[in-house]
């Protein structure tokens, strides 16, 4: 999310209201709720940990203004009316998000060590390429990508053309890469040489 720095935060409590308003929660986890709807037997409810927003009788009136009759619900975590909400409707997407707050150059140096202190937060100036190299390692962190850089056999690894894995896309591990260069090499495929900062060994053969 790209904010202006001299905005303050309006700029950024307005976008975060509009993507809540359509069912986007930002840098959240889902909530930690087992919920199951049934075709009889009321409703079961139970808690593992203490509650202190909502009680037995709350959770059991949201249940009832959603015509939700019969299920079986589970919280496993100390959650809020609106999470429990967002499990009911069950249309909510938990997504990542770095905010970047732009045109540094703008403002005070002491008003933009507050927002680079922040959490999620990046400050740049596009005008002046300033610190864009920092928001793009950042966005590579939070999306989990990670450049795979393959080398035959007696010859210098292929710098010019990675193999990217992500988190979101299938994982980072060796399956996943030798799935990225040809399926039918799966089959084949005997054990791999990997160097790296996440192998103890140089090389490390992972089979």
């Amino acid at each position: 999310m790209v904010l202006d720095a001299s905005k303050g935060d309006i700029q950024k409590k307005l976008l975060e209201k509009e993507l809540e308003t359509v069912g986007l929660r930002l840098n959240q986890s889902p909530p930690q709720i087992s919920f199951k709807k049934k075709k009889t037997g009321g409703i079961t409810f139970n808690n593992t940990v203490p509650l202190s927003h909502l009680d037995e009788k709350t959770v059991m009136n949201v249940l009832h203004e959603y015509k939700v009759h019969n299920c079986e619900l589970l919280v496993r975590e100390d959650i809020t009316v609106d999470q429990l909400i967002d499990v009911i409707e069950g249309n909510r997407r938990y997504v990542k998000c770095i905010y970047a707050y732009n045109k540094i150059d703008l403002i005070t140096i002491e008003e933009m060590d507050k927002l680079a202190r922040r959490p999620y937060s990046v400050v740049i100036s596009a005008n002046m390429q300033l610190n864009l190299d920092v928001l793009l390692q950042h966005m590579w962190s939070a999306m989990g990508i990670v450049r795979i850089y393959t080398k035959r056999q007696g010859q210098p690894p292929d710098f010019a053309d990675p193999i990217i894995l992500s988190e979101g896309r299938g994982g980072h591990t060796v399956e996943h890469a030798v799935l990225h260069l040809h399926k039918a090499l799966r089959d084949e495929f005997k054990y791999s040489l990997v160097w790296g900062r996440s192998v103890k060994h140089f090389p490390q053969r992972l089979v």
